[in-house]
């Protein structure tokens, strides 16, 4: 599939500015054309290619005994796999954090690829179309670029350092609302196997529901950090997180002028495993409820 055809959905989005959302100016530049941004987008979209394809199949699955689980986790498998070597050949040198393989380290300890290559498995092992490959690359430390690229929609966020963050040709900008009862938020539900975890968001969930418009629950970390950078959510907050989760999503974020912390506002997220995201009104007043609960 041709780059541009991986961006066409976005194409046809008009900006909007109600909430931010998806601000360009014809002084503006359209998207970003680096060598790393290329590599980036290049290898996702071959992953995402597979992922395409084996979406389509998982509603065939859903009626069989042995159910699509086994199905998905090849997918998952396949997608890591066409990451890594694309990276690898493009970056030679390069260490990696992947979800599935672990950490493999490279002879260029400066940098290291962060990679989730099926964010929001659950939706994609019941056909629903809220998933993505999530990349970001983290330089002596310092995450300083990221995508996020859903093939079900084909739509792809890129973000780098100094750079802005992208969804196609468009400017991405979070949300500027200043008032948390016009807020859209965000969250994640923590599972089943994570029982423990219950009680904390139970409390958590009420003390913002009591202020906020209204709250989100979409399974899929990468894309709530997207659309918190889009300006579709006007902030966004989890705990229980791997840093594949966040990596790419953080950076979106913070390149489209929003603000990112851990839940005690400081800047351990990818450590503590927990995020909070949005404008700068929005995100400090909702990390205030939070602490409170």
């Amino acid at each position: 599939m041709p780059r541009r055809a991986a961006w066409s959905k976005a194409a046809e989005l008009d900006p909007t500015s109600a909430g931010g959302h998806l601000a360009a100016s014809p002084k503006e530049s359209p998207m970003i054309r680096s060598a790393l941004m290329n590599v980036m987008t290049a290898a996702a979209i071959k992953a995402g290619r597979g992922l395409k394809r084996d979406f389509g199949e998982v509603a065939n699955l859903q009626v069989s005994v042995k159910g699509p689980g086994d199905f998905v986790s090849a997918a998952d498998r396949k997608a890591e796999k066409v990451l890594f070597e694309e990276l690898a050949k493009a970056r030679p040198g390069y260490g990696f954090v992947m979800e599935e393989s672990g950490r493999v380290e490279g002879t260029d300890t400066s940098h290291t690829w962060i990679i989730d290559p099926l964010d929001g498995t659950t939706n994609f092992l019941h056909g629903i179309p809220v998933f993505a490959i999530s990349v970001a690359l983290e330089r002596e430390g310092q995450l300083v670029a990221g995508i996020v690229y859903n093939p079900a929609d084909d739509e792809m966020y890129v973000a780098e350092r100094g750079q802005g963050a992208w969804l196609n040709n468009r400017r991405l900008r979070v949300a500027q609302r200043r008032d948390l009862a016009d807020s859209l938020i965000a969250t994640g539900v923590p599972h089943l196997g994570k029982a423990k975890e219950h009680p904390r968001f139970k409390q958590e969930l009420a003390a913002v529901m009591t202020r906020v418009g209204n709250v989100r629950r979409f399974g899929a970390a990468a894309l709530d950090l997207a659309y918190t950078a889009a300006g579709r959510f006007d902030a966004y907050w989890e705990r229980g997180l791997q840093p594949w989760d966040i990596a790419a999503g953080i950076v979106l974020v913070r390149e489209a002028g929003g603000f990112v912390s851990d839940l005690s506002g400081d800047q351990d997220m990818l450590a503590r495993g927990e995020i909070l995201a949005g404008g700068e009104t929005i995100q400090r007043a909702l990390g205030d409820l939070l602490r409170k609960a």
